[in-house]
C-alpha cells in the first residue's frame, strides 16, 4: 500500500497533538464580536491618534500579506484554488504554517536558497485609502482600537516616528 503525505501526517506524534488540542495554541477569535473588517480613517484632517492607527492597521495587513505570500511560496498547494472546505482549507493553512515553522527551526532561515521572501513594503499602502465604509459599530470600534493604540497599554515606542510625530 501506497503512503499519500497525509496518511504519513496523519501518523504523527504532532498529528495526535494537533487533533487532541494539547500544543497550547491559543484559541482562534475575531479582534471584535461586531465586525472582521477594519477600515483606515480617511486621510484628511487626521489627527495623531488617527494617524497611528491608519499606521498601524497598514503595518498589520502587510505582515498578514507577506505571511500569505510567503506560505504560499514555499507550499505549493496554494498556488491555486484549494478544491476543498472550509474546515479541511484551515487545517491545511495550519498545517502548513507549523511545519514551515518546524523547519525553520530545524534547518534555519536560509534553508531553500530558491525561497522567495516579499518585502515588507511590496503592497499597496493603506495610509492613504479613502473609506466611508462601515456603519457607527464598526466606527465605535476603529475608535476603541484608535485610543488604545495611543495608551500606554497599547502604544509602540517606534510608532510617534514612524508617522513622523515627534
Amino acid at each position: 500500500m501506497e503512503k499519500t503525505d497525509s496518511s504519513i501526517f496523519k501518523g504523527t506524534t504532532f498529528w495526535k497533538k494537533l487533533t487532541e488540542n494539547a500544543l497550547n495554541l491559543p484559541i482562534p477569535r475575531p479582534l471584535s464580536e461586531h465586525s472582521n473588517t477594519k477600515m483606515p480613517y480617511e486621510r484628511t484632517h487626521l489627527d495623531k491618534v488617527k494617524l497611528v492607527f491608519n499606521y498601524r492597521l497598514t503595518r498589520a495587513r502587510r505582515y498578514v500579506e507577506c505571511a500569505i505570500g510567503i506560505l504560499t511560496n514555499k507550499w505549493q498547494i496554494f498556488h491555486r484554488p484549494l478544491d476543498v472546505n472550509v474546515g479541511t482549507a484551515i487545517w491545511a493553512v495550519k498545517a502548513c504554517t507549523v511545519l514551515h515553522n518546524f523547519v525553520r527551526q530545524k534547518y534555519g532561515y536560509d534553508f531553500q536558497s530558491t525561497q522567495i521572501e516579499p518585502e515588507i513594503n511590496c503592497f499597496p499602502n493603506i495610509l492613504n485609502a479613502q473609506s466611508t465604509r462601515g456603519g457607527s459599530s464598526a466606527n465605535s470600534i476603529r475608535t476603541t482600537f484608535a485610543d488604545y493604540f495611543v495608551s500606554g497599554v497599547g502604544s509602540v515606542t517606534w510608532q510617534d516616528e514612524s508617522i513622523g510625530y515627534l
